[in-house]
């Protein structure tokens, strides 16, 4: 039996999906927004009179860019009212993801972090111009700037995440030691093997979404991320377990309460093996992709 045939702008749209959805999730940190965005971009694609398409990546890379800038300003409104620290939905990724060094840090949960500081269109400018290797003219087009503007937006976009973003180039298996440090204090209630790998300014972030128990604020210090660990581990030891895998590209950890997932941690590691920030996700609608791969795409 013969297989159907496929429609150009079908084939086109299946060829570039990875990478648009890597675009859409770096532009807003949620997989959830990134696939909607997908399907409006797809709405419009199959309009598009493809006889006068010159470049279709270029051209599905703008209508992407133009509807997660539109998504990025509703959700700035969302995350305006929402309970505690927001941080990025986490993605369980392949080791081909991990193994690709540029693709790993761009998605890792430490500089999503610091894309969160941008506004709506530096965002858009950097994560084209930095990670897709964007031209000025294409990114000109997809945000309505002319390619002067671009390049201005691009240049102080560039200063503000090299002036936040880690500075040290530290290897998977520096993280993969510090996390394994973490699961065992987890899993034994050894705080001591958590101490160990914290460094003293070590920052950590916990996102609840107002519906599961996290800190409202970030917790700063060794000390004090100590003693909050140590009054929750006092409740749930024996019945927590921690699983290592590959979230965004890097080394974390799946925390599983009595066999249910409870969330995931991720942590940004020094060069001297010190974890300097610890991102707990919790909130349930966050952790719907932490069961299966997603693949992503720079190209």
């Amino acid at each position: 039996m013969s297989e159907r045939p496929t429609d150009p702008a079908t084939e086109t749209f299946v060829a570039h999906r990875n990478l648009l959805f890597t675009v859409a999730y770096e532009m807003l940190g949620s997989a959830a927004d990134a696939e909607d965005v997908l399907q409006e971009t797809w709405l419009r694609w199959v309009k598009v009179d493809l006889a006068q398409v010159h470049d279709e990546r270029a051209y599905l890379v703008r209508i992407t860019t133009r509807q997660s800038l539109n998504r990025l300003r509703a959700m700035k409104r969302r995350k305006e009212t929402y309970v505690g620290p927001w941080l990025p939905e986490p993605m369980l990724t392949s080791p081909d993801v991990a193994e690709d060094a540029e693709l790993a840090e761009s998605v890792s949960m430490a500089l999503m972090l610091v894309l969160e500081t941008l506004s709506p269109t530096e965002r858009a400018v950097f994560v084209l111009r930095e990670v897709f290797d964007v031209s000025y003219g294409e990114i000109a087009a997809a945000v309505g700037k002319s390619p002067a503007a671009v390049r201005q937006i691009a240049h102080r976009a560039r200063q503000h995440i090299d002036a936040r973003r880690p500075r040290e180039v530290v290897s998977p298996g520096d993280a993969r030691a510090a996390l394994e440090a973490m699961r065992r204090g987890f899993e034994t209630g050894d705080l001591q093997s958590v101490l160990d790998v914290l460094a003293p300014d070590v920052v950590l972030i916990s996102d609840g979404g107002g519906v599961k128990q996290a800190a409202l604020r970030p917790i700063v210090g060794a000390d004090k991320v100590a003693r909050l660990a140590s009054g929750g581990l006092s409740r749930v030891v024996g019945k927590i377990t921690c699983e290592p895998t590959l979230v965004n590209g890097n080394p974390a950890l799946v925390v599983r309460l009595d066999g249910e997932i409870d969330g995931v941690v991720a942590v940004r590691v020094d060069g001297a093996g010190h974890i300097t920030g610890i991102y707990y996700v919790r909130n349930p609608e966050k952790l719907s992709r932490v069961e299966s791969e997603t693949p992503l795409a720079l190209r």
